[in-house]
């Protein structure tokens, strides 16, 4: 037994620790233990058995790298590396934006959590690694490893970047142990069915797996809904050069989601756009095509089911090389891509049809609540996205469909939900940095407080560019704030003065209390442009904690990495 000033002592670092650190103390206790000549075995730990009882084991060690941006990757990794630590395998986490890539090779069991963004692309925090052993030959006989990709299957290169990894370790001559296992958008027990594998390995020192193996991919059973537009209207006033749209969808059925969730919705292609490829290519609107998903008359695979705006590269390379010409590396929409690089007959454009990636759905954030606002509706709130293309007017596809919809429209949508962005506890204070659309979430935060009497306290930064034009659900939000529901609010208009402001500039102005927060125990949200608005924040949040905390940059750096740990800064940030 420890002497109680001692014992009081353990509890005290016990108390105020993270789950990671409590991780890292078991691990550094459990070798401490293990190399201590006493036992008599230079190899043995200390696991407990299901009465609690300290049981000798045989050490067993493993890496366990994180690729994340959203910080799915991170917490599954975490959760992965408490359950190796029960089974009395020594976990070792590591996160791919501060690996050494110089010290794989030293590696003997490496496993890799890593997920997809966008088209295909790695975490932006994973990119140094990825890039490294994509640019450069490593001998890595000596490694066993396996990958557990995260990603959705409703984009067409599901998964790509943990096809990516595990197809260069293999080059590399490592050994694949388990075999690839790509995860849904609801991973948790395919992640879980793919690491009691990789226990099962450590456990039984199996012979490696021969060739590439891609563990089939489980459908998640995702559930759409069919709905109808109750309420489309443009929050832009008169004036403003921008359209944004509130947009309330309806069902007959109660809908499944909780405050920052997402829906995603898959847009038609616009018809007259349809035509103008039918016409150039002569092919019939009318004949059937067998493509990888569905097979279905020309008019309608163009309109409902393949992408035909700004075309991936790789397509664009497979068009190049059906129509035997060279193309630059470039993504364009496919009627100007056949205008500049025309096909040579509708059956050649036959080939091209089969090449199309599927129509990938957008994700809108859900602006509304359950209990405010009802269990058979969801809001959501969509800027219309405009851009100049081949000297063109154009507008983003789902922006102006969903822009376009009148009511009564039918919509089908299905709930992606986050498992981070969520409210703390009732009783915590939330501090929301929400320019532009990025007020959709913070308007369900808000609405949900307000109907379920949460007492914790809620501040709010927004900014647009105008006041008059550009206020966003200002009358809810001036509401919010006279009856207390929000505590704070600071504003940034970005045009109402020759000099520019936002909301970092605001954010700024108040470091002392801001800082006061979150010492206190707030949680930060972020929501809105990841660039340059997601950065920038993120930057002034450090330069506060610095100054306020009077820390050193490392010193805030560290701080503003425990917020992460806690669970005390999320973003959903687009």
């Amino acid at each position: 037994m420890l002497a109680e000033d001692r014992l009081r002592k353990l509890q005290d670092l016990i108390s105020t620790s993270t789950k990671e650190e409590l991780i890292w103390i078991n691990g550094y206790l459990s070798g401490l233990v293990g190399n201590d000549p006493a036992n008599g075995n230079g190899h043995s730990t200390i696991a407990a058995n299901g009465n609690g009882h300290a049981i000798p084991t045989t050490e067993k060690k493993i890496s366990l790298a994180f690729g994340t941006e959203t910080g799915n990757a991170k917490k599954l990794a975490t959760q992965l590396a408490t359950v190796a630590k029960k089974k009395g395998v020594n976990a070792k986490l590591m996160d791919l934006s501060q690996y050494r890539v110089t010290d794989l090779a030293k590696e003997d069991y490496f496993f890799v959590v890593i997920s997809t963004q966008g088209e295909g692309e790695p975490p932006i925090p994973a990119k140094k690694f990825f890039d490294y052993i994509q640019e450069n030959d490593l001998a890595l006989s000596n490694v066993k490893y396996s990958v557990l990709a995260l990603g959705d299957s409703a984009y067409p290169l599901f998964c790509k970047t943990g096809e990516d990894v595990d197809a260069r370790f293999e080059k590399f001559g490592a050994k694949r142990v388990v075999p690839l296992q790509k995860c849904d958008v609801d991973y948790e027990d395919d992640a879980l069915e793919w690491f009691e594998q990789v226990l099962d390995t450590i456990e039984s020192k199996i012979v490696p797996v021969v060739g590439i193996i891609a563990a089939p991919v489980k459908k998640a059973g995702r559930k759409y809904y069919k709905g109808t537009i109750l309420d489309n209207i443009n929050l832009n006033d008169r004036g403003s050069n921008k359209a944004t749209y509130h947009i309330e969808i309806g069902t007959d059925e109660v809908i499944a989601y909780e405050p920052g969730d997402t829906i995603g919705i898959v847009p038609r292609n616009r018809v007259e756009v349809v035509d103008q490829i039918i016409a150039i290519t002569g092919i019939g609107r009318e004949l059937e095509i067998a493509t990888t998903k569905i097979t279905a008359p020309v008019k309608e695979l163009l309109t409902l089911h393949l992408n035909i705006c700004y075309l991936l590269s790789s397509t664009i390379k497979k068009y190049a090389v059906i129509i035997g010409q060279e193309i630059p590396d470039t993504r364009m929409d496919l009627v100007d891509l056949l205008r500049i690089y025309p096909v040579l007959d509708a059956a050649q454009f036959e080939e091209i049809i089969k090449i199309l990636t599927p129509v990938a759905p957008r994700l809108y954030s859900i602006a509304s609540s359950p209990h405010a606002h009802g269990e058979n509706e969801v809001h959501i709130t969509v800027a219309k996205e405009m851009f100049l293309a081949q000297e063109e007017q154009r507008f983003g596809l789902c922006s102006e469909f969903l822009g376009d919809l009148p009511v009564q429209s039918p919509v089908i949508f299905y709930v992606h939900k986050d498992k981070n962005f969520k409210l703390p506890a009732p009783d915590k204070d939330i501090i929301m940095i929400g320019p532009g659309t990025g007020v959709a979430p913070f308007r369900a935060f808000l609405g949900e407080r307000d109907a379920t009497g949460a007492s914790g306290r809620n501040w709010f930064f927004f900014g647009e560019e105008y006041f008059i034009s550009d206020f966003f659900y200002q009358t809810e939000i001036q509401n919010y704030l006279q009856t207390g529901v929000l505590n704070k609010l600071d504003l940034a208009f970005s045009g109402d003065q020759t000099e520019k402001i936002y909301v970092q500039d605001r954010m700024l102005e108040k470091a002392a209390e801001l800082y006061e927060w979150i010492h206190h125990g707030a949680s930060i949200y972020i929501s809105g442009e990841k660039d340059p608005m997601s950065k920038e924040v993120e930057n002034t949040l450090l330069q506060i904690i610095e100054t306020q905390g009077v820390k050193t940059r490392d010193e805030s750096k560290q701080y503003f990495e425990l917020l992460k740990k806690e669970g005390r800064y999320e973003k959903d940030v687009y």
